[in-house]
């Protein structure tokens, strides 16, 4: 097992991640396969894996009882247990849930006295007002559970764009030891992680991890292009080779796999056996590929369409969330477009088509953006999301 550095501690560079637990058979999210966790975990700490991530909304609410239980099984000193506050899901700050009271319930729920690692979940365009509101005073009270002994390193995971990311951290990042980003060889570009990257090493924050592979996007390829890769290196799966594309970047310490079946796991701790990053040849052969799986609508950010847009849009920003959408239909994305003032969304377009004119890539921007603003409509708001979600963890009591 590769491990890191972080602040004299020896963290396993592989971390498991329980947002994608196996089920059982014909189960919901909720119905996970409690044997089958425990035997992943068992399996996870034998081999040098000492890091498991939950969050308060993952599996209906219920990945935190079940990483719990099978961690229960182990001495607390083999594992680091990191969780997270859903200040993301506020959406009404009237019904803001207590900081306190959401606290105490995940440590009942995983069974544990304290938090090696605990985060504010999923900072971005829309939740960062929860973060920063003084009256909320969650980021206070999760400092003040630090000084406390009940949480040991306190982070951050973001969504957002490098600017909101940048915000954030000029309010409150002489607390945030860690940051938690998406973070792979295809939203290398797609969703400017290199920017988000940069930052935080500038700013001597160690980055962790999340959708390594995109959610399986980047397990499972062309055939071609797996034919390619395998070629190069016949006894790499082809989720290896995003591993190894990560295990090049000095500054990643954590990377969290969210697993949901033993064979994953297996793979993913042959895949962090040794450090093995890839050559500059090897990584521009990703990014090819890479290139081609976002090739949906080819924006290069050249922005010559916003100079004479009349309404004024962020085309390229628009553009950019349209592709996402098209690859992997993104709660994220519906979190960012609803963070939009209603005049800056894709349904804002006139057709005027001075920015189709503009266009180097003759990309029909007009169409574009009124395919997206019809996706968006056939989607759940991120309230109704966040509603839903809270009404499963009442239910989870």
């Amino acid at each position: 097992m590769i491990y890191r550095d972080f602040q004299g501690e020896k963290l396993s560079m592989l971390g498991f991640g329980t947002m994608r637990l196996p089920l059982l058979p014909g189960g919901g999210e909720a119905d996970i396969d409690q044997a089958q966790v425990d035997k992943m975990t068992d399996y996870a700490i034998e081999h040098g894996v000492n890091y498991f991530d939950t969050a308060y909304p993952y599996h209906g609410s219920c990945s935190e009882i079940a990483i719990g239980k099978a961690l229960a099984r182990h001495p607390r000193d083999k594992f680091n247990l990191a969780d997270k506050y859903p200040g993301h899901q506020i959406y009404d700050k009237s019904r803001a849930p207590d900081p306190a009271a959401v606290f105490a319930d995940q440590l009942k729920k995983c069974g544990v006295e304290y938090f090696d690692f605990y985060l504010m979940h999923n900072v971005n365009e829309n939740s960062i007002t929860n973060y920063l509101d003084e009256e909320l005073g969650i980021v206070d009270f999760f400092v003040r559970q630090k000084e406390l002994g009940k949480i040991r390193h306190l982070g951050f995971s973001c969504h957002g764009s490098v600017e909101n990311t940048k915000q954030f951290l000029d309010a409150c990042g002489e607390h945030m030891e860690f940051c938690q980003i998406q973070l792979n060889y295809l939203d290398w570009s797609l969703q400017d992680a290199e920017g988000k990257y940069k930052l935080l090493t500038e700013r001597g924050i160690p980055v962790w991890v999340m959708e390594p592979v995109r959610g399986g996007k980047l397990a499972k390829l062309d055939e071609r292009d797996e034919a390619l890769l395998r070629s190069m290196h016949p006894d790499y799966s082809t989720a290896a080779w995003g591993f190894r594309w990560l295990q090049g970047l000095s500054n990643v310490t954590m990377v969290l796999s969210g697993m949901s079946s033993f064979e994953q796991m297996v793979d993913n701790v042959k895949n962090f056996d040794e450090l093995r990053p890839l050559s500059a040849e090897e990584c521009n052969v990703l990014y090819g590929i890479a290139d081609k799986l976002k090739n949906t609508v080819p924006c290069t950010g050249c922005r010559y369409c916003c100079k004479g847009c009349p309404q004024g849009l962020d085309i390229p920003m628009l553009l950019n969330l349209y592709n996402d959408l098209k690859l992997s239909s993104s709660v994220n994305v519906i979190m960012r477009a609803d963070a939009l003032p209603e005049a800056k969304r894709p349904e804002a377009c006139i057709g005027c088509g001075q920015c189709a004119d503009a266009c180097p890539q003759h990309i029909d921007v007009p169409a574009a953006l009124g395919d997206f603003a019809a996706r968006l409509a056939e989607l759940p708001t991120w309230a109704q999301i966040c509603r839903k979600r809270e009404e499963a963890a009442n239910s989870a009591k």
